[in-house]
């Protein structure tokens, strides 16, 4: 409703202009929004008072050249008014909306796309680990975000590229190699401490096992930094492939898992160093080289190359993000933790200094979970280290009620993650409340079928019968879902979806529990089966953006 309210708007604004009613400007974003009071009629819009901010004239008479360019040829509105210093309120007929219901059937699993992309070209990085051991419950919220992220983007039709950045160079690496090494002549009798910066969860043990198993006792002998390197190899690669493993499990697929050591090839990051020293925004200070992240707004001018010689993170960042826009991106999206948010303002320099506007990379910050048991904090065991690993949640509570707990909140929030909570076959559970909505509408379809009654097709069904205030109050979320999906892709809060859903479910619960689908009233069973497909559309649409399941059973 609020897409065809907009379409009317637009027209009225654009009939405007040509009639010399209104000037010639920019037309602004026009925003519809429901109305929390029906007095204010079902839907408000504040876009005249915008118009009149740029035109310069009292906003009540562009909300009257507005009224009067309103041309509703399908019928849906009883009215229009203006309200206080220039809202226009539209009141949608009874019966108005149940024309809509059509669109949702005739558009089926396209139901909440668009084209509001028109193609454009967005890569999407997430997740991102070290690959130095097993991902954690943090990395599990932002994994489910981005690929959710992703899809809500691809769904509003944009090319979205997802990618893992694997950090497979640096000291960290080495560390990892030096760990396992140590495992392995511990498991051959040779007593070994180690050193501060080490890993020593189990699965080091389990990695200098396989390896021993594989190659014998022939790197006892063996210097240690000769052979170090292998242990490293070794060792990332079989941690990558369990990560990866993980994340298909978990549902996430990444299109490239792009290696930070492809950046150094050829000495592809010194070469961009010196590009950009030579157009001044990097200098020099004894040994070391510095970035004029201060020219972008940045608090201090931030370190790309150490006294040593050696490249900061920084160095490599700016070099992967070349890279990226390089790859013909037009918007990249990187989902960070929350404790990296000092690391915006000189990544935000380092995409303007390439040559991009400032908006062409955005940044979503994901927070810390608290993990719980019956509300007190978890004690899980873990072979991992230090962590509750992501596998061990997914194992314990199912993929569907990770996925969907984990976009519970904004991202930007601290999320309790309660594991019986998650696992809890009961209204309390917000993924088994919106799944069971989703398999009763599946029963009442078999019921229908069993006794013979078809379920309508778009334009089958009298859903002017569909009178009920619960059955109005379903016909607005429904139509709302498109809406729900744009403004979720707009200001990428995969959250939305969520809040949303549970909405839907409690407003279709309650009707359900009130109302019967199948009656003696033939040509009323049929508008509500009419009624009930479509909340179905939109479960089935909404659940898989979120990469949940539809069961037809529970």
């Amino acid at each position: 409703m609020k897409q065809a309210l907009v379409k009317l708007l637009e027209k009225s604004i654009q009939s405007g202009m040509e009639a010399r009613r209104l000037p010639l400007v920019a037309s602004p974003r026009i925003e519809v929004e429901l109305t929390k009071d029906p007095g204010h009629g079902d839907y408000a819009s504040n876009i005249a008072m915008i118009l009149a901010s740029q035109v310069k004239k009292n906003p009540r008479e562009i909300a009257k050249i507005l009224l009067e360019g309103i041309s509703d040829r399908d019928g849906v509105l009883d009215k229009v008014e203006i309200a206080g210093p220039g809202f226009l309120n539209f009141f949608v007929r009874e019966g108005g909306l149940t024309t809509l219901l059509d669109a949702v059937l005739r558009q089926g699993n396209r139901y909440g796309s668009s084209d509001l992309g028109k193609g454009r070209r967005v890569h999407v990085e997430f997740v991102s680990a070290n690959p130095t051991g097993p991902l954690h419950i943090g990395h599990a919220r932002g994994a489910v975000v981005g690929d959710v992220v992703a899809n809500i983007l691809a769904a509003v039709g944009y090319q979205v590229f997802r990618e893992y950045y694997i950090n497979d160079a640096g000291n960290q690496m080495n560390n990892l190699g030096k760990s396992v090494l140590l495992r392995y002549r511990e498991l051959l009798g040779e007593t070994a401490e180690f050193p501060e910066g080490c890993y020593r969860g189990d699965y080091i043990r389990d990695l200098a096992s396989e390896l021993l198993k594989r190659d014998g006792e022939r790197h006892l002998g063996e210097d240690a930094a000769k052979v170090a390197p292998l242990f490293t190899d070794y060792a990332a690669g079989a941690i990558l492939e369990g990560i990866k493993e993980d994340l298909r499990t978990f549902g996430v697929v990444f299109d490239l898992y792009f290696s930070e050591r492809e950046l150094y090839r050829d000495e592809g990051v010194e070469k961009l160093l010196r590009d950009l020293e030579e157009k001044g925004f990097i200098y020099r200070e004894g040994e070391a080289r510095w970035f004029r992240t201060t020219a972008f707004g940045d608090e201090k001018d931030r370190v790309v190359v150490r006294q040593n010689g050696a490249p900061t993170y920084f160095a490599a960042d700016i070099a992967y993000h070349r890279n990226k826009f390089l790859r013909g991106f037009e918007t990249v999206i990187d989902i960070w933790g929350a404790d990296h948010h000092g690391y915006i303002p000189r990544m935000s320099a380092a995409v303007q200094a390439l040559g991009h506007e400032k908006e062409a990379l955005k940044i979503i910050l994901v927070q810390l979970v608290n993990l719980l048991r019956d509300g007190k904090p978890a004690a899980m065991s873990t072979r991992s280290g230090e962590f509750v690993t992501l596998r061990e949640v997914v194992d314990e509570v199912g993929r569907d009620a990770a996925r969907y707990n984990f976009l519970m909140r904004r991202s930007d929030s601290h999320l309790d993650f309660d594991l019986e909570l998650a696992k809890r076959q009961s209204n309390e559970n917000p993924v088994y409340y919106v799944q069971y909505a989703h398999a009763r509408i599946c029963s009442i379809l078999r019921m229908a079928a069993e006794r013979g009654i078809a379920a309508p097709a778009a334009g089958e069904a009298d859903a002017s019968l569909l009178r009920l205030p619960e059955e109005t109050d379903l016909i607005k979320a429904i139509t709302r879902f498109p809406e729900v999906v744009e403004g979720a892709a707009r200001t990428l809060e995969p959250h939305r979806l969520t809040f949303y859903l549970n909405d839907l479910a409690a407003i279709f619960h309650s009707y359900y529990n009130r109302n019967k689908v199948i009656s003696e009233d033939g040509a009323l069973t049929g508008a509500r089966l009419f009624l009930v497909r479509s909340v179905l559309t939109v479960l089935k649409n909404a659940l898989k953006m979120l990469g949940v399941s539809t069961p037809e059973k529970m």
